[in-house]
């Protein structure tokens, strides 16, 4: 996996955020693990303490297993205000999930972001690269439904 990855990038500093984008996409469980630190260490010729501090400076890095639907509810204050905090205790209730957690079948691990730039449509979301704003309880609802029908 990793050749694959690489062949695509000139071992550049540079492409340090492409080449861990890719990883991360092509790992089932949604993560960078040390092994791959340690080949992309040695592919752009960095320290893995630098590659850390890009994973963590980074929400978008998780160094841990996650699930196959990876959830970001916006908690900016526009999406606050709209209740976005409503939101997340219905969305943990329906997947009996605590933030930061993984659902016990790997289908969903729920995660808080800082701002997702679509403060006109509060509180949103973003799944895996899909984005849904406007929400409400049962538009969650009908969400998370139809992701568990595609699995």
């Amino acid at each position: 996996m990793y050749e694959k990855i690489f062949n695509k990038y000139s071992p550049e500093k540079e492409n340090l955020i492409y080449i861990l984008h890719d990883i991360q996409d092509a790992n089932p469980q949604n993560f960078i693990s040390e092994d791959a630190v340690q080949k992309v260490s040695e592919y752009l010729k960095i320290s893995i303490s630098h590659i850390y501090g890009v994973l963590t400076f980074y929400s978008m890095y998780s160094t841990k297993p996650r699930g196959k639907n990876v959830i970001r509810l916006c908690e900016a204050p526009p999406c606050f205000l709209k209740g976005s905090e409503r939101i997340l205790k219905n969305l943990c209730k329906i997947l009996n999930v605590k933030v930061g957690g993984t659902t016990s079948d790997g289908l969903f691990t729920v995660e808080l972001c800082a701002c997702l730039g679509i403060c006109g449509n509060a509180p949103v979301m973003m799944i895996n690269e899909d984005v849904y704003g406007d929400l409400t309880d049962e538009k969650v609802e009908k969400i998370i439904t139809e992701i568990k029908g595609r699995a």
